[in-house]
């Protein structure tokens, strides 16, 4: 049974380019490419041959490539299609660039590539993801305050591109310890992206019949910017501690389709999935 991986941003190695610092980190099936930026930094490159996702949380950007050149404010998220890029920030901040990992494309320098050196056999694969149904090749830019929550999950939004999903979850202050939800992913890693605010992560390994499998409960505090990937089977819940501003970004590989059934995902009517496929259960 493999462990949850907890990676602070902060610390390990970085690739230092003009005034940005790149910190990466994995799961099985995506990429996670943390960015601090000097104000007057140069443009740095970006590369998939899938979607990538470009999250903006306190800083705007020009994404150049393809015969295009498109702003992006801060508190976005820019849908980027496969190819070539360039992202130009505008100033002093963050930025994460998600991707998902494949054999042309894999995940080279990850801070956590030693959890990978096997696959686990429990994540599913991307499999053929989904298809853009108009403008494959337009990078979309998405604005979080624009969003609405869904009626049913007022704290989350939810975007997808054509391999992955996320859930941006923001809030103020500690998070009622009353209302926790632990759950567990049955073939699919989670990765919990922690980029404000201090979090307690708790996770549980129900007991098998093989006690040597067993594993003590974690309650790991952590700050931001950090990332948890989450294994398959692994009950877990993320509950933010401090009084300030909390912003958790939840990445999943390929995107979750009970979401999309339940048409959480804001941007889902944009996409038809190549292979009909049952709805994952959480």
């Amino acid at each position: 049974m493999r462990d949850a991986d907890i990676i602070d941003f902060r610390a390990g190695q970085f690739e230092q380019k003009s005034g940005t610092r790149h910190r990466l980190a994995r799961g099985q099936n995506f990429l996670v490419e943390w960015i601090d930026a000097d104000a007057g930094c140069a443009a740095f490159p970006i590369e998939s041959g899938h979607e990538m996702m470009v999250l903006l949380p306190d800083v705007s950007a020009a994404i150049e490539g393809g015969g295009q050149n498109v702003a992006a404010s801060a508190r976005s998220v820019a849908v980027v299609p496969p190819g070539k890029f360039s992202v130009q920030l505008s100033g002093s901040g963050t930025c994460c660039v998600l991707s998902s990992v494949s054999e042309a494309a894999p995940a080279r320098g990850a801070l956590n590539a030693a959890s990978y050196a096997k696959d686990d056999p429990r994540v599913a694969p991307i499999g053929p993801g989904y298809e853009r149904r108009l403008g494959g090749e337009t990078i979309r830019i998405y604005d979080i305050d624009r969003i609405e929550a869904p009626k049913d999950n007022p704290r989350l939004k939810m975007l997808q591109s054509a391999t992955m999903s996320i859930n941006w979850v923001e809030y103020q202050g500690p998070r009622d310890r009353a209302a926790l939800s632990p759950h567990s992913h049955k073939d699919f890693e989670q990765g919990s992206l922690a980029l404000a605010g201090e979090f307690a992560h708790h996770l549980r390994v129900e007991w098998g019949k093989n006690a040597d499998l067993w594993r003590d409960d974690v309650h790991a505090r952590v700050g931001s910017p950090s990332i948890m990937v989450i294994p398959p089977e692994v009950i877990h819940t993320s509950e933010g501690v401090n009084a300030g501003h909390h912003l958790l970004i939840d990445v999943f590989s390929p995107p979750r389709r009970d979401f999309i059934a339940k048409n959480w995902v804001a941007n889902a009517s944009e996409y038809a999935a190549r292979v009909p496929q049952p709805a994952t259960s959480s």
